[in-house]
């Protein structure tokens, strides 16, 4: 009599030419296709596209037309409006960075049809994102060019791009392999570089600045639409723990302690790419906001992101803005710096009263 298969079981069902759950790896799997989606071994990743798909938005369901008015108007100073233009200007150029590289490094690589599952759901939510940036500016009536090349004409934006495709470089090589340790080792790093630091870090100073317009009710069209995304992120960053921490797990012998003080490092480089990023945005500070604020703020997002990939702390710095969750967070949610999301609304449902 066949025994019926859960989510985790180690057991076959009986039936001929049914798949074990234990033979499903993260990468390298030879032994399942990986289109093998049932029986379903990491359920973590599953979750994380339910999750997805409950948050599911378009940047064109949010309004314009206040914010609009707002940019026509003497209402934003000149430094106010410099932040916003720095920021669209990075987002729309590292969006494209993160789409590239899921759909031409990162999917290819994993071997798991859950995993993909999700990393399909996330490729579109890229989408959705460059989307929005083009929306925003087209409806503010922006300079496309001035925003779309600003990663090359701004230093601070160039070296966080620069840093994040040299993190790439190795598994974008048509004949990169996940086949040796060297290999593996290569692709867990570009995982790191890309959820750990772009998404989990890189990102969340220019969260900061673009959501302190909305709590003043200010620009709120585009405030919305960057809570959407931060909401989105949070959820790419916990799947992107979630396959890392699982990638270590079924192969320990990765994670030297030479392999995490180069990851450690480099996650201390990107806290300076991205303070001194926020000092460019913030020359002379706007809405009780500071360069030095941003310093603490990245250091204390750099430790949590450390922690959850089983690294040791380095900067002990406070959050001096707690109110980040609080924008974010809905009724059923978790603090997204602390621990998984795992209950979202469709964004047609929220209410931003």
């Amino acid at each position: 009599m066949a025994t019926t298969l859960s989510f985790g079981d180690d057991l076959m069902t009986g039936r001929e030419g049914r798949v074990k759950v234990n033979e499903k790896r993260l990468i390298n799997c030879a032994k399942v296709d990986v289109n093998q989606l049932m029986p379903i071994k990491y359920s973590w990743a599953w979750e994380h596209y339910v999750n997805g798909c409950a948050n599911h938005w378009m940047p064109t369901e949010v309004p314009m037309n206040a914010d609009v008015e707002v940019w026509k108007s003497h209402q934003l100073t000149d430094d106010e409006r410099l932040v916003i233009m720095r920021n669209l200007g990075f987002f729309s150029t590292a969006e494209s960075l993160v789409g590239n590289n899921l759909v031409l490094a990162i999917f290819k690589h994993v071997t798991n049809a859950e995993c993909r599952q999700y990393l399909l759901r996330q490729a579109f939510e890229e989408a959705v994102h460059t989307h929005t940036f083009l929306y925003i500016v087209e409806s503010l009536g922006l300079n496309e060019g001035e925003i779309f090349n600003m990663y090359r004409e701004n230093p601070t934006i160039a070296k966080k791009d620069a840093f994040e495709m040299d993190l790439t470089a190795e598994v974008l090589d048509p004949e990169f392999s996940t086949d040796t340790p060297e290999g593996r080792q290569a692709f867990l790093k570009n995982l790191i570089g890309y959820y750990v630091i772009m998404e989990g870090i890189f990102f969340y100073s220019g969260f900061v600045m673009m959501l302190s317009f909305h709590r003043r009710n200010i620009m709120k069209g585009v405030g919305e639409q960057f809570q959407y995304i931060l909401r989105d992120e949070t959820i790419h960053l916990n799947f992107g723990v979630d396959l890392i921490n699982g990638i270590k797990a079924e192969n320990p012998e990765l994670w030297t302690q030479k392999f995490q003080s180069e990851m450690i490092d480099r996650i201390r480089q990107a806290v300076e790419l991205e303070v001194e990023y926020a000092e460019g945005c913030l020359p002379r500070g706007i809405m009780g906001l500071n360069a030095e604020l941003f310093r603490s703020y990245v250091q204390y997002v750099a430790d949590r992101r450390l922690e959850r990939i089983g690294l040791p702390t380095q900067y002990g710095s406070s959050n001096p803005f707690p109110w980040m969750s609080e924008t974010m967070d809905l009724s059923k949610e978790k603090n997204f710096f602390e621990t998984r999301v795992t209950e979202y609304q469709a964004a047609s449902s929220l209410n931003w009263d």
